[in-house]
């Protein structure tokens, strides 16, 4: 199993998938260790000049109530148990493994000054399948405060482990040095974001392949793709989008049945084109947060001090994670738009719904009814989570985020909108099957019919289309041919 070097600088969303999935090993980086190793004693010399939030203070509305010398030792503690409330369901174990994932690599960004045993533990942990119990709701997008703090008291041993091979890590002292900063991250709702933003990649990727099968089914045409087009109103993503097109598309041997295309077709490059963009706009985010020393205070160990701060806030991934569900929404949209168009005789000169003939089968109709279903999920997962507010802790902490609901947001929408794309491609390849016809030429379209083909069942007579959904669904999943 190959290992991934968390070093707090360059870890991707690719890769907290493929540790939250067993696919790769953690590696600590060494002197990332060390350094954070070196912080314990700056950080005693930075809390010695004046007080420091959580450290000689209380938090939240408390961050005026002094941690006597006398409780300090136990306020650490203190703090992991009043904050561990976490409600809800249990979040499901990739979900809990790429919130280590991420909150190790960010503690060895070096912000803070926990003990050297918590980055080891959590290490440990990630490449034995060890887990910590994590409820999936405490969160307003300022912080993943009582997932990481359940996570905390796994590690201090007062709560169990579950899963794993071996035997679990040792339970770790942890003192006032150790509570806050480790639980002051949103490392749950990143890691979800990652893998959300990882699977979505992979379909985002895929709708090119079903789009360009049922514009050839249809026999549509190439011009909202043509380079001219986009180069007269240049946005990114309508760009590349019509680009990838083109390729599929070069081998087209067709005159365009209509002067022009309904929207599903011709608007296809100005509404994925958004997705796209909103997709290039969370990596970047990600990118950002992976690798982020965000802990409130964050210690600045070249200058043995602390500096409190906003950082925490996720009003940027918020408002990303919006865009990117607003966007895919559109996309799966014009999907069920071009679905439309396939079980209409007068586009693809076949009995109404792809049946065997007019006589009243319904073909594919059901398939059509399933697909506006799954739309309907990915509509109400795609509500703006940033129009909600909150005001708490005695009025101290009075703006919110909620990126913690739109990462949840953006796990559900995985499911559905692969099968959006999924009843389309069952669609097209049976309205290709029905004209007898196959993508022309001998590249990346006419190999995806073919896998296509080689997974749906070929008969037209009515019957359940439940298993065909599913197997198109697997397709768009699957990785792509060496």
């Amino acid at each position: 199993m190959p290992g991934t070097a968390l070093d707090g600088r360059s870890l991707t969303a690719d890769q907290v998938t493929a540790l939250a999935r067993r696919e790769a090993l953690p590696a600590v980086d060494a002197d990332a260790r060390r350094a954070l190793d070196e912080n314990r004693k700056l950080a005693a010399e930075a809390t010695a000049h004046r007080p420091v939030y959580g450290h000689s203070t209380g938090v939240g509305a408390n961050r005026t109530a002094t941690v006597s010398a006398e409780s300090a030792e136990l306020f650490g503690m203190r703090l992991l148990r009043s904050h561990s409330g976490g409600i809800g369901p249990v979040v499901p174990d990739e979900e809990a493994r790429a919130m280590l994932a991420v909150r190790l690599n960010q503690l060895l960004a070096g912000g803070c000054a926990v003990q050297v045993g918590v980055v080891d533990r959590l290490a440990e942990a990630l490449a034995g399948g060890h887990l910590p119990t994590v409820h999936a709701l405490g969160a307003i997008g300022t912080g993943d405060l009582s997932a990481l703090a359940e996570l905390g008291l796994t590690l201090a041993g007062e709560r169990p482990w579950h899963g794993g091979t071996g035997e679990p890590p040792e339970p770790l002292r942890l003192t006032r040095w150790d509570a806050l900063p480790l639980i002051s991250s949103s490392a749950l709702t990143i890691g979800q974001t990652a893998l959300a933003a990882t699977d979505l990649g992979l379909l985002l990727d895929r709708l090119p392949l079903v789009a360009a099968l049922t514009l050839t089914a249809v026999r549509g045409s190439g011009q909202p793709y043509a380079a001219y087009v986009h180069e007269r109103r240049p946005h990114a993503g309508a760009a590349a989008f019509s680009a990838w097109m083109r390729e599929l598309l070069a081998d087209a041997d067709w005159q365009p049945a209509l002067v022009q295309d309904p929207f599903g077709f011709r608007c296809l490059p100005q509404v994925h084109g958004a997705a796209l963009d909103a997709r290039a706009s969370l990596d970047e985010v990600l990118a950002v947060e992976l690798n982020a020393a965000a802990e409130n205070p964050l210690l600045e160990a070249a200058a043995a001090t602390y500096h409190h701060h906003g950082g925490f806030h996720l009003a940027r991934l918020g408002l990303a994670l919006d865009q990117y569900r607003l966007g895919l929404l559109g996309t799966a949209e014009l999907s069920t738009s071009r679905l439309g168009v396939l079980v209409e005789p007068a586009f693809t000169g076949q009995p109404p719904f792809l049946a065997t003939a007019a006589d009243g089968s319904s073909g594919v109709m059901i398939v059509e009814y399933a697909a506006q279903s799954a739309l309907a999920e990915l509509r109400g997962a795609a509500q703006p989570v940033t129009l909600g507010h909150a005001v708490i802790s005695r009025g101290v902490e009075e703006h919110a985020s909620f990126a913690s609901t739109g990462a949840r947001r953006l796990r559900e929408s995985v499911d559905h909108f692969r099968l959006v794309l999924a009843c389309e491609l069952v669609a097209a390849v049976r309205a290709l099957r029905m004209r007898g016809l196959r993508p022309p030429g001998g590249g990346e379209l006419a190999a995806f019919y073919d896998r296509a083909a080689e997974r749906l069942p070929s008969s037209v007579e009515d019957r359940n289309l439940t298993g065909d959904v599913e197997a198109a669904a697997a397709l768009l999943s699957a990785p792509a041919p060496a």
